[in-house]
């Protein structure tokens, strides 16, 4: 069979669609990557072939209309939902001319795509192929921001006679069961795994040292969202409550960000760290919300302290925190008082950990992508 997936929107959604990508390949199947151009060497480097569609990056369709005029940036919840649902349908939009022209001259048997990357939605509609999308983190689909993308992808749904977008014949979600909201669309579940870039490890990376090990990270976003770089950094490292010594402090974060960290505290661990390997040796990680960071998190069993970037970040993880494993706190400019407090009551309350493991075992009885695999070749 020839897969083609589709993928785009920053590296997190490429991180999270790999996995399935990598079962399908390593199942006998053909598999290309449709995605932005900023993607490719991304897709490429994690050993799958990446067909560029696009040149728009997520940065400028996320925070610009189709004429390249700069948007307001909204407040509230509701409106940052409609703003990212828009977002992600502009760059769908401009991926769509490149994807339809690969499964014109590819023909694969089936599309497969993130739930908010709908050029695949409308490619496998356009073909008569059976989609398959999924989840890239815990659902967090609402009733807004499905609306925001049905509503800027109105013309190219109109070109195909849609009114909205068309559902797929398999809806995949990695959602834990028990963090799973009850008016989630119906799904089959998939277990989440890591797919993230790896580096050459040192020793210190995937052992646990003599003192707490607190990690720090604002995941993938902070290549482009200036707000993740140092200023996000700094009010935590200069918290009495890791300035001490007490903890291990660890901070994930991209090379050049971590430069800028070690030249103010050079005593801390900063640089890229795969975070599906630092993660299970952590007592603690302390982040910005970012979706696949979650998983990752989950899937190790790790307390979290998020400190949300925007509100909306901050909508899936509610149901984290109503299960015990999670701490968010209302935004990323909380209190050194009340981040330390945070951070000592997740250490030293048992009850996260145990609360977090839990979802870990949940997650690992879950379909693996293989098997997610077998099953779509016995539907086709």
């Amino acid at each position: 069979m020839r897969f083609l997936f589709v993928t785009g929107g920053g590296s997190a959604p490429v991180h999270a669609g790999i996995p399935l990508a990598w079962a399908a390949r390593s199942a006998g199947h053909e598999v290309l990557v449709a995605c932005p151009r900023e993607n490719a060497d991304l897709v490429a480097g994690l050993g799958l072939p990446a067909y560029t569609v696009t040149d728009l990056g997520m940065g400028d369709a996320i925070l610009k209309d189709r004429q390249g005029e700069w948007l307001p940036m909204p407040v509230g919840e509701e409106e940052q939902m409609d703003f990212a649902g828009r977002g992600f349908a502009r760059l769908s939009a401009a991926c769509l001319p490149g994807t339809l022209a690969l499964a014109e001259s590819w023909r694969p048997d089936v599309v497969v795509g993130g739930e908010y990357n709908h050029a695949a939605h409308l490619v496998a509609h356009r073909f008569g192929l059976p989609l398959v999308s999924h989840t890239w983190a815990i659902y967090d689909r609402t009733d807004v921001d499905w609306q925001g993308a049905t509503a800027e992808l109105e013309p190219e749904l109109s070109a195909l006679g849609l009114s909205a977008i068309p559902a797929p014949a398999v809806f995949l979600d990695i959602t834990p069961p028990s963090v799973r909201p009850g008016h989630a669309v119906p799904a089959e579940p998939m277990r989440w795994t890591p797919g993230n870039q790896q580096v050459p490890l040192e020793p210190w990376m995937c052992v646990r040292g003599d003192r707490p090990r607190v990690v720090v990270t604002s995941g993938s976003r902070s290549m482009f969202v200036p707000t993740l770089g140092v200023e996000f950094f700094r009010p935590l490292l200069e918290n009495p409550a890791l300035g001490g010594g007490d903890a291990e402090v660890v901070v994930a974060t991209s090379p050049a960000v971590a430069g800028q960290l070690r030249e103010t505290w050079p005593h801390v661990r900063a640089g890229y760290v795969p975070l599906d390997v630092l993660a299970p040796t952590a007592d603690l990680v302390v982040h910005h919300g970012g979706g696949v960071t979650v998983m990752t998190l989950l899937n190790s069993g790790v307390p979290q302290l998020v400190l949300p970037e925007i509100p909306a970040s901050a909508i899936p993880l509610r149901r984290v925190d109503e299960y015990g494993a999670s701490l968010t706190m209302a935004t990323v400019d909380e209190s050194p008082e009340a981040v330390a407090a945070a951070m000592s009551k997740l250490l030293t309350d048992p009850s996260y950990r145990e609360r977090a493991g839990e979802l870990a075992r949940e997650i690992a009885r879950m379909p693996a992508p293989a098997q997610v695999v077998e099953r779509l070749e016995s539907a086709a």
